[in-house]
């Protein structure tokens, strides 16, 4: 942008023309994926609904939670494909709050096989969020215009 020309005011969400690194394009596949997996046991609840043996509401309670959950997670994937830098802090907390699920799985539910499955993909989306190429990125440390380190 030429010196004379005014800046836009507001908070702007620079998009390098680029696109986001490659690890960050890949957590944001999964993160979707952990969103369409989020509405999809949602779906599942809902139509289990009636059979369940709590009352229909507290069911249907849940299954709009986890509805709600999985489309802010399917809204932060898509942010993180489409070159959003904010859509990696939602990202980060995510996947720390799933590492008590992980836990879950592997130690009290003894589900061995999908804990550990879980825990690789949660701990590989993770790192591949606070590798250095993903925080120079989040930080806008790759624009032509950033500071020189």
């Amino acid at each position: 942008m030429p010196a004379d020309e005014p800046r836009p005011a507001g908070p702007v969400d620079p998009v390098d023309p680029a696109g986001p690194p490659p690890q960050v394009r890949i957590a944001g596949a999964i993160v979707a994926l952990e969103g369409i997996a989020a509405v999809v046991f949602a779906m599942a609840l809902g139509a289990r609904a009636a059979a369940a043996d709590l009352p229909f509401a507290f069911v249907l309670g849940e299954a709009g939670y986890f509805a709600v959950i999985g489309l802010a997670l399917l809204g932060v994937g898509y942010g993180l494909l489409s070159g959003r830098r904010w859509a990696r802090t939602p990202a980060i907390v995510t996947q720390l709050l799933l590492l008590p699920v992980v836990y879950s799985l592997i130690g009290p539910s003894q589900q061995l096989l999908i804990g550990i499955c879980a825990g690789v993909v949660v701990a590989g989306t993770f790192l591949l969020l606070i590798s250095e190429r993903s925080r120079e990125w989040s930080m806008g440390l790759d624009l032509p215009d950033a500071p020189q380190r």
